[in-house]
């Protein structure tokens, strides 16, 4: 039996590292969570030959373990022991790609090198010379285009072959004679400590005074000091802190290997990219084309070509064809009356609402992966940096936003990005404001329900989230909680060029299959909770949803939402169900209201029953409860592991929740007198003292932080 290759692709973000894997994989590709943290792991095999196994490795800047992806890779690298790497390069970029690829020579794992973007690279006019690009770094180096698929072919030719595996162990980047002389002094006392293959990469980690190096590598206290005492030593004749003098020198390593193999063009030229981005990134129009781009996106989503879709689903698949057939075949089998409330009533009513939105949500992911494909996304990130910073917040706050769009979970732990921890306990407060997919079904509910004909209710719920962690943000920095600069934020921009389609719909099916995914075990679960809760009493009799158990718990305190509008039994279950998961809304709703007569033949579900009994004020200010409110229990669960006090947890959770409830409390009680044209009366002036009180803390001057320091001690 022939023995398994493992290859693993490393590059940086953006370096078109998942599109090669896709493109060598194709169909053969597992996805799920690496042991410990929600970061994604790819796997793979070749297409043509699938002993070959590929390991799509989070897309990192350096081996620097400051994010959750580069202590990944570089566990994975270190202690998994791949056969070989494929490390990817942005040719567009090469000084920042190659900083990376020093780091990864060092490991002494087999290594080739692969170019990509060269099509971007011709346009600009630069020639990178691919075979003293080898030369310099002593590894394989080949030109790469994945959008033309030009040197794929050798590409795989390689991963087939053993030509680019090496044994040496030595073939890496020398420095300055004075930090060699140290790191080879270093290295004489580790190496009876550390692999063999290894060692230039444990060397360099013990001058940088890494700390999960030193931490975790069994080395004695002495030979720890002799350590200390040569890193001090030359950090003295260097005139330069050890970390910095690894840095230096490999960006001088880089700057002669660059200057060696690339020829730039003399005459600068804008690219189409840079074209595009004087108007998308515009200080006056950026803004305005994020806003009617998402305006585009969810319209198409949940106005239109979802709609279509999504309508199909709730009248024909599960208004008639599943009921009736589940439904005759339960009556021809005898099955009891109440097993088949349960089935029909319960698990068909409940996770039939929720998958009812998969359409919507089809649509809006496709719409939001081309975004991603394109790159248009990173300049969503950079144009929001711009923004935030004027409000005090980091830039870097953005990106696990970004990521909460899809699910709040992966955008908490996002968060550990930020250096600066009031900042970092900042975003995870407020990250969840962003509409995730689990709130998606709840926009589509209360837009179709009670704004059918309307197509701005669904992209401001994506504005109301924006602006609650902006606002968030000025009042929350103005506390000596939270108060202080934001962090500092830097991003690579890619190139513009066109989606590819086959990765944009292989994102939707994954995210898809995962909603689905949801939809099959907590939303099930949840519904036979809900319908046994709805059916019986506390003496477990069957009984009329009015008179059951649920009804009974959602009357006693229903009266707490009473004055945002909708402060009824039925909505005040579906909104506590929902801190179980979000999707629980709507498939509550389909319980409690498909389990009466009234529903249609046609198959129209709740949505007549629901805007009967709320309306579209009140329907709006539920929708913003709940997009604002605590997030699901699984959320919950990452801000606790992530503020790893239960004290920050709780704030955080009550902070959710009371803006939630002030924010729908002011929307409808106004709303009652601009909309509605109610009089004036308590709960009027009310929200009016409370929109006052947001004003004045929008408008208060900061805390100013005097500080000197007398001998070491720092006076506030």
């Amino acid at each position: 039996m022939t023995k398994e290759k493992h290859v693993a692709l490393v590059g940086n973000p953006n370096s078109g590292k998942t599109s090669l894997f896709n493109e060598l994989t194709g169909s053969n590709q597992s996805v799920g969570n690496w042991p410990g943290v929600t970061v994604e792991r790819k796997s793979g095999r070749l297409k043509e030959l699938t002993t070959i196994v590929l390991q799509d490795l989070p897309g990192i800047y350096s081996l620097s373990p400051y994010t959750p992806e580069e202590v990944v890779a570089r566990d994975y690298l270190l202690h998994e022991n791949p056969d070989q790497l494929l490390n990817i390069v942005d040719g567009t970029n090469m000084e920042r790609n190659l900083y990376l690829t020093t780091q990864l020579l060092e490991t002494g794992t087999p290594m080739m090198i692969c170019v990509n973007m060269m099509d971007v690279v011709k346009k600009e006019g630069t020639i990178i010379n691919c075979e003293k690009l080898a030369y310099g770094l002593g590894v394989p180096v080949y030109p790469l285009s994945v959008v033309k698929k030009e040197g794929m072919k050798k590409i795989k030719e390689q991963l087939e072959s053993d030509a680019f595996k090496q044994n040496k162990v030595d073939n890496y980047p020398l420095y300055d004679d004075r930090l060699e002389v140290a790191l080879d002094e270093i290295s004489q006392l580790i190496k009876s400590y550390v692999p063999e293959h290894q060692l230039r990469w444990f060397t360099i980690k013990f001058f940088e005074r890494d700390a999960k190096v030193l931490e975790n590598t069994i080395v004695s206290e002495d030979i720890k000091k002799e350590i200390e005492e040569i890193v001090q030593l030359t950090e003295k004749i260097m005139e330069d802190d050890s970390e910095s003098i690894i840095i230096n020198e490999r960006y001088d390593f880089i700057a002669q290997l660059v200057a060696l193999s690339t020829v730039k063009s003399k005459d600068f030229k804008f690219t189409a990219s840079d074209k595009i981005d004087r108007v998308v990134t515009n200080k006056w129009l950026s803004l305005p084309i994020f806003a009617a781009i998402m305006w585009a996106v969810y319209y198409l989503s949940i106005q239109t070509v979802g709609t279509i879709g999504t309508d199909w689903v709730n009248d024909v698949l599960f208004g008639e064809w599943v009921p009736n057939f589940v439904g005759h075949y339960l009556d021809v089998w005898k099955i009891a009356p109440w097993l088949q409330s349960l089935v029909l009533d319960g698990i068909i009513a409940g996770v039939g609402a929720v998958l009812g939105f998969l359409p919507q949500l089809i649509v809006l992911f496709l719409c939001l992966s081309v975004l991603e494909d394109c790159g248009y996304m990173a300049r969503i990130a950079f144009v929001m940096d711009r923004f935030f910073r004027k409000f005090g917040l980091s830039g870097k706050s953005f990106i696990p936003m970004l990521i909460a769009t899809g699910c709040g979970v992966p955008g908490v732990m996002a968060s550990r990005t930020i250096e600066n921890e009031k900042d970092r306990r900042m975003t995870i407060m407020t990250t969840t404001f962003m509409p995730c997919s689990a709130k998606l079904p709840i926009i589509g509910l209360i837009a179709g329900a009670f704004f059918p004909k309307s197509s701005w209710v669904a992209p401001s719920a994506y504005f109301v989230g924006i602006g609650a962690i902006v606002l968030s943000g000025i009042i929350l920095k103005k506390t000596k909680l939270f108060g202080g600069k934001a962090a500092p934020f830097i991003m690579e921009m890619p190139a513009y060029h066109l989606p590819r389609m086959k990765n944009s719909v292989r994102q939707t099916f994954d995210r898809s299959k995962a909603f689905v995914k949801k939809a099959g075990t907590i939303i099930f679960a949840s519904s036979v909770m809900i319908w046994f809760l709805m059916s019986f009493n506390f003496r477990f009799e069957m009984v009329d949803a009015g008179d059951s158990m649920l009804a009974a718990i959602g009357k006693t305190v229903a009266f707490i939402f009473a004055p945002l509008g909708w402060g009824n039994w039925q909505t005040t279950i579906a909104t506590v169900t929902g801190l179980i998961a979000k999707e629980n809304v709507v498939g509550t709703f389909g319980i409690l209201y498909g389990h009466q007569e009234l529903v249609t033949e046609t198959g129209q579900e709740f949505w007549p029953l629901l805007s009967a009994s709320l309306t579209p004020l009140a329907g709006y200010s539920f929708l913003i409860f709940n997009l604002l409110c605590a997030p699901c229990f699984a959320a919950i669960g990452a801000i606790r592991r992530e503020m790893n006090d239960w004290k920050w947890t709780t704030l955080a959770i009550s902070y959710q929740c009371g803006l939630a409830y002030m924010v729908s409390f002011i929307i409808y009680q106004l709303g009652l007198i601009f909309v509605e044209g109610a009089s004036f009366g308590m709960g009027q002036l009310i929200a009016s003292l409370c929109l006052l009180g947001v004003l004045a803390m929008l408008v208060k001057k900061p805390r100013v932080k005097r500080e000197m320091v007398v001998e070491g001690i720092e006076i506030l």
